[in-house]
């Protein structure tokens, strides 16, 4: 038996294929030869993908990042990478390279990385598929915060309801979150600055979140974040931890006297959800936060009625 595991490690460990898993954190954990040379990886480093993507950029090597805002870029990334069972996808590289990635995820939030090259299929092929892909990209981004636009994160929570529907007392908390007196904001500091508040969220919360959770802007100065797995409790605490980060934080770096806060509404899984209503109990949630004080979470207090439930 042994000697099976070993020639499969080394037939990985030698293999042309590039072969990486992440943790739920997205830290590297295990890659063979051909992905650590690719991304300039020493043996035994186990760094995080942004930080993988961060030093090949700034070296000039590993992926060809086009995008003039290399943050932007990431949040981008980031808010669609493993938030599906499977994905597939084109990336070049720098040295001219290249490559079909496929990411598959386990429920855990792990995730199993291959990559073949195809340097020598037909460029026209290649580019019009790499369109497609920056097309649907596109289609799945918010524009001003690069993290996930309202329809993503909407499919995102239908997907994850019908699963949960199949898997009885499964856990599944949606927060909808909204930057307090955001109007004021505008009015004192222009759109400029509102806008500087708005990406600060976001990459605040892209800090912390995991693999499984999704995350984004679904409107003006509202977020919405479907956490998998995650009871009320567990939820709770977890987002009075994020508004407390933005309680103490300086958004605008011109101004480090200026503070905001963000109010929180959590709604959790009932049989017969569907995505508008548990999104709709969050946002009620989120009404009594803000009609108490602002500033503070709250959980929802609503049952679906019992004909929604059978």
């Amino acid at each position: 038996m042994d000697s099976i595991y070993d020639a499969f490690t080394d037939l990985v460990e030698h293999s042309d294929v590039l072969l990486a898993v992440y943790d739920e954190t997205d830290r590297l954990r295990v890659a063979n030869d051909a992905f650590r040379r690719t991304f300039h990886l020493a043996a035994g480093e186990t760094p995080t993908w942004i930080e993988i993507m961060r030093r090949n950029h700034a070296a000039f090597k590993g992926t060809a990042i086009q995008a003039a805002d290399l943050e932007a870029w990431l949040i981008s990334t980031q808010s669609r990478r493993g938030k599906t069972p499977f994905r597939a996808y084109e990336t070049d590289l720098v040295d001219g390279r290249w490559l079909w990635m496929t990411e598959t995820v386990r429920p855990n939030g792990w995730m199993l990385c291959i990559a073949n090259e195809i340097t020598d299929l037909r460029r026209e092929e290649r580019l019009l598929r790499q369109d497609r892909d920056l097309a649907m990209r596109a289609a799945q981004t918010d524009e001003l915060t690069s993290t996930a636009n309202r329809r993503f994160v909407f499919g995102r929570l239908e997907a994850l309801i019908s699963a949960a529907a199949l898997v009885p007392d499964s856990a599944l908390s949606v927060c909808v979150f909204d930057i307090d007196l955001f109007k004021s904001i505008n009015d004192r500091f222009g759109h400029q600055g509102g806008d500087m508040v708005l990406r600060h969220f976001t990459n605040l919360v892209h800090r912390v979140i995991r693999r499984t959770d999704c995350f984004g802007r679904i409107g003006g100065e509202e977020f919405m974040l479907v956490m998998p797995g995650s009871p009320a409790e567990n939820s709770l605490v977890f987002v009075e931890h994020l508004l407390a980060e933005a309680r103490s934080a300086y958004p605008l770096p011109d101004r480090p006297a200026v503070t905001y806060t963000c109010s929180a509404g959590i709604a959790t899984y009932q049989p017969g959800d569907t995505a508008v209503s548990l999104y709709g109990r969050a946002d009620c949630a989120l009404y009594r936060a803000k009609t108490e004080g602002r500033d503070r979470a709250r959980l929802s207090l609503e049952t679906l009625p019992l004909a929604e439930q059978s």
